[in-house]
């Protein structure tokens, strides 16, 4: 195989060295589970159990977790195009303050990152000034358009590490066809937004009793089904990996389930506004609760839940999809869908799966660590000796309010504002180094 290109690196941030000592140690790719000490020395974790120097600065950890670094594979940081959105700067500190120390890029940018001058230019901008690691993904077809074939080959090359039209969808089935045949050739993770146009068109909302009492255009579950189904016949075809993204329909879980145990290679995410929320929350028409896909009704919910418990859903993503408050601040039919999600996600996910006891911790730190770093094919997700020296630490009983004012990133487009949630992040920690901790903030 060849060789993983490396992440991108804040320029400031060197290998450092850092003693947690007395937490929850808790790594989901080796089943550990305990109370211990963990060093990490220049940057790895280290087999050694005591604290080998004076000069390592100590965290005490008791009453925390101690987990690999949370990794969030579909992220929208708007830059280039968007700045007025988001920036990799910005979309980074917001992701170190929810406790994650790596991100997957979406390729949705101005110009669309279908080429490898634009990941070039994504990787040097997270060089300059990302503060965790940045994984790139390249598009699927040029311009996003559906028709041409991006060329897969040279955003291999350039580092992307999947490939996806993720704001989009590719209609024609042959298109996608071709570009798995691709993506298999140099193992790369396709990612799909499913929708079907057709099924779609208009639709702003889901399709059921709230689209008519509200009286919005309807987007049925059927839409994302669809193409749900044409992705796994499509990976049976082709022996590629395909990811459908942002499951939201009872239906494509059961599809997704039952592909899994004909042993295709498929994978799934749920989000957490999904998780969350319903089509009722749209009874006001706040432009907050529009997304893509659509929130739906508490059977899907249910669906999405009965998933994440048996695996047939094996990843927790935010979707973290900025915009100006100009844009929101017009009629729902014409406001942009999605919502910002990193400062949020892990404290929503602790309510609705380890509160609701739906998963245990071991479960849900999976789904954020270890598995999208196999998926990925990223050499991280894990607290195993001579790994990077990513960690997140976690106190599970902090109960904290959502203050969209207060968020690092620049868009605010958030429904959950004002919601009390039980646990967060304390401190983030890349390659050995606190980036971000809850009481002081961001390293200098």
């Amino acid at each position: 195989m060849t060789p993983l290109p490396p992440s991108l690196s804040f320029h400031d941030r060197s290998p450092s060295s850092v003693f947690i000592r007395g937490g929850r140690v808790i790594d989901p790719a080796s089943g550990r589970d305990e109370t211990a000490d963990l060093l990490v020395i220049d940057g790895l974790i280290s087999e050694q159990t005591g604290k080998p120097d004076s000069s390592i600065p100590v965290i005490d950890a008791k009453g925390l977790i101690v987990a690999p670094g949370l990794i969030d594979m579909h992220v929208h940081l708007r830059e280039p195009g968007g700045s007025q959105k988001e920036t990799i700067a910005t979309g980074t500190r917001a992701a170190a303050a929810g406790g994650f120390t790596s991100v997957l890029a979406m390729p949705n940018t101005n110009p669309p990152a279908d080429g490898p001058n634009t990941i070039a230019l994504m990787r040097q901008r997270a060089n300059e000034t990302s503060c965790i690691n940045v994984f790139t993904s390249g598009c699927i077809t040029v311009g996003m358009k559906g028709e041409q074939l991006a060329p897969i080959g040279s955003l291999h090359k350039a580092g992307v590490v999947a490939i996806t039209d993720d704001g989009h969808c590719v209609q024609n089935n042959e298109v996608m066809r071709r570009a798995l045949d691709y993506a298999r050739m140099f193992d790369l993770l396709t990612l799909d937004h499913c929708q079907d146009y057709n099924l779609s068109a208009g639709g702003v909302m889901h399709e059921g009793y709230w689209s008519t009492v509200l009286g919005l255009p309807g987007w049925p579950r059927i839409a994302e089904d669809m193409i749900v189904a044409r992705d796994i016949l499509l990976s049976e075809l082709t022996g590629a990996r395909i990811h459908v993204q942002h499951l939201s329909s009872a239906d494509s879980v059961r599809l997704v389930r039952e592909a899994k145990k004909r042993n295709v290679k498929i994978s799934a995410e749920a989000m957490p506004h999904h998780l969350a929320l319903t089509d009722a929350s749209i009874e006001k028409y706040d432009t907050h609760f529009k997304m893509n896909p659509p929130l739906r009704e508490r059977s899907d919910q249910e669906a999405l839940l009965a998933g994440l418990a048996d695996d047939t859903i094996e990843i927790l993503a935010s979707d973290h999809a900025p915009h100006a408050s100009y844009e929101k601040e017009v009629e729902f039919a014409d406001a942009p869908f999605g919502i910002v999600g990193l400062e949020t996600e892990l404290g929503i996910f602790i309510k609705l799966l380890i509160e609701a006891r739906v998963l245990d911790w071991p479960q849900m730190l999976a789904k954020l660590t270890i598995n999208p770093a196999r998926l990925l094919r990223l050499d991280r997700g894990t607290l195993a000796s001579g790994a990077p020296g990513d960690i997140t630490l976690i106190n599970p009983g902090l109960p904290w309010q959502v203050d969209a004012t207060k968020f690092y990133s620049l868009s605010r487009n958030t429904p959950f504002d004002g919601w009390e949630l039980p646990g967060r992040a304390t401190h983030t920690i890349v390659a050995g180094r606190v980036v971000w901790n809850l009481e002081k903030g961001f390293a200098p």
